[in-house]
């Protein structure tokens, strides 16, 4: 029966580190922690054009999450972090990932600069 019991314990970790622990966030790559993620980064999968003449004068956000992988909530997208902020160019896109406990809790900021 302990033989078991681990077995389970085993099974059930190697199932979470899995898909739902993917570091593969917008953008590509990111560094993802099984206990605790914290990670802003630049967005390279844009919804809208980038203006390089453009300044980043204002700063807007949009957040969506997760609880257990079952229930999802939010508008994370670029457009809402423009309408957040009155943005009409862009001028460069970043996003926040925050995680808990690989996926318990799951967080996502979309944060839009421009003017």
């Amino acid at each position: 029966m302990k033989g078991f019991g681990l077995l389970l314990v085993l099974g059930v970790f190697l199932l979470t580190m899995t898909g739902c622990v993917s570091n593969m966030f917008p953008g590509g790559p990111t560094p993802a922690g099984y206990i605790v993620t914290n990670v802003t980064a630049p967005s390279q999968a844009l919804a809208v054009a980038v203006d390089p003449a453009a300044k980043a004068t204002k700063k807007g956000s949009a957040t969506s999450g997760a609880v257990l992988g079952l229930i999802a909530f939010g508008d994370s997208s670029v457009n809402a972090a423009m309408a957040d902020a009155g943005i009409t160019k862009v001028h460069h896109v970043d996003y926040n990932i925050n995680s808990i406990l690989g996926g318990i809790w799951l967080g996502m900021t979309t944060i839009v600069y421009g003017e």
